[in-house]
């Protein structure tokens, strides 16, 4: 009877032994099978939702997530056609859905509350921390950096043209202000800190090597429209702008630039997310850039492997997360060789993008910086709090350096002080 009890025992316990193993291959499986649901403000004809569309498949490919686990739902503007597509691909079973333009982050919050077991990223993104939504997330790159890089290289351009004497108060006067400092011009798409951040970096790039430069910015009120981007750089150009920079999405600023160097006008292209050399292969500079496949393989593996995904995520050149596209025919000799040394600082922290020694503010060094992290609604046309955060002070200090300290506290950019030598259109 023992020896019977002892077998029954034992045939027991090798089946629990084979239960158990089947669960964890199942649980396996399931995680190689997660589903991926992905919102899009554009399609692969827009840069901006380009890079992403490349980071993802990067990262899916590296991953082995086949076609079939990520539903891709194009052009989904900013508004409540967002919170549609984000129910929809909930209801077909995506674990993990992302948004790639700031204006999707209301309506995937909305849809967070409907689908507490669904998480939902908004890229770009400001108040997911504050929400009270475990389900709910932000994530952007420090791409501030690639833009300092990008204006290290426009500045090096400038730098060449001014010892050359292809550019000086005497030969070339409309491009220079009437303090004596040479023009170069921006557009932008809207005033947001995101924009203003970027702009910011790029210019302290190009103040980096030649100091006596001031940037108009103009705005286009748009991510995308090729017309009033071209149109924005005609205008720079007409009012002797060398260098055009861009927070905005399409060809159209790069074109216009190539079109006017053609013509025999002093000006060059930085732009943004992709190469612009093929519509600009003699004005494109360069191009800062991200490499989002770093993000979205972070985050779709912490899925796969049943982990949370965190809350904000923003990463620079430390972990490869921003790039600048290959450099153009028209840069600066030596400008491969300043750029990695460039890149090598920001990666051991000797250069912070916004030393605070390198700018001021109505003549003044800054010291203090409060920033508000509370999430306002400005649609009836006062700011109204939707979600109140903390109020937090953003300079730090490392060593000798005292830097304003961006996308630590939040991954969106907070830094939206509109620095001397600046002027907005």
């Amino acid at each position: 009877m023992k020896k019977l009890l002892t077998l029954v025992l034992t045939a027991a316990m090798v089946l629990s032994f084979a239960a158990c193993g089947n669960k964890t291959e199942n649980k396996g499986t399931k995680a190689e099978k997660v589903k991926f649901g992905v919102i899009l403000i554009g399609d692969e004809t827009e840069g901006y939702t380009l890079a992403h569309i490349n980071g993802i498949k990067a990262a899916a490919k590296e991953l082995g997530i086949s076609n079939d686990q990520i539903i891709w739902d194009y052009k989904v503007s900013e508004s409540a056609d967002c919170k549609d597509k984000a129910e929809e691909l909930a209801l077909k079973g995506c674990k993990v859905i992302f948004a790639n333009s700031y204006g999707h982050q209301t309506y995937l919050a909305q849809a967070a509350q409907d689908y507490p077991n669904t998480t939902f990223v908004a890229m770009t993104g400001d108040f997911a921390a504050i929400s009270g939504l475990k389900n709910l997330k932000n994530a952007f790159t420090n791409v501030y950096e690639s833009r300092y890089v990008s204006g290290v290289v426009a500045g090096l351009k400038l730098q060449e043209l001014v010892q050359s004497g292809k550019l000086s108060p005497q030969t070339t006067p409309s491009n220079y202000d009437a303090n004596g400092n040479i023009k170069i011009g921006y557009v932008g798409a809207f005033n947001y800190a995101e924009v203003i951040s970027g702009y910011t970096a790029f210019y302290l790039g190009i103040k980096s090597i030649v100091n006596n430069v001031s940037m108009q910015v103009t705005y286009t009120n748009s991510w995308f429209d090729i017309e009033k981007e071209g149109a924005a750089a005609e205008s720079l150009i007409a009012n002797g702008c060398v260098i055009i920079g861009q927070h905005a999405d399409s060809t159209g600023a790069p074109a216009a630039v190539e079109a006017a160097n053609k013509e025999g006008k002093i000006c060059y292209s930085v732009g943004y997310n992709i190469s612009m050399l093929d519509v600009a292969p003699t004005a494109a500079l360069t191009s800062a850039s991200n490499n989002w496949a770093v993000y979205y393989k972070y985050a779709m593996e912490s899925a796969m492997n049943g982990k949370e995904i965190a809350t904000d995520w923003a990463k620079g050149y430390s972990e490869d997360a921003v790039k600048i596209t290959d450099l153009g025919k028209s840069c600066a000799k030596g400008t491969s060789e300043k750029v990695a040394e460039v890149i090598k600082g920001i990666k051991d922290g000797s250069i912070k993008v916004f030393d605070t020694s390198k700018f001021t503010v109505k003549g003044a060094k800054i010291t203090t910086a409060p920033v508000d992290l509370s999430y306002y609604d400005f649609s009836s046309g006062s700011p109204v709090c939707v979600y109140k955060g903390k109020t937090v002070d953003a300079i730090k200090t490392q060593g000798a350096i005292s830097y304003f300290d961006e996308s630590s506290f939040r991954a969106a950019p907070y830094f939206k002080t509109i620095i001397d030598g600046i002027t907005e259109k």
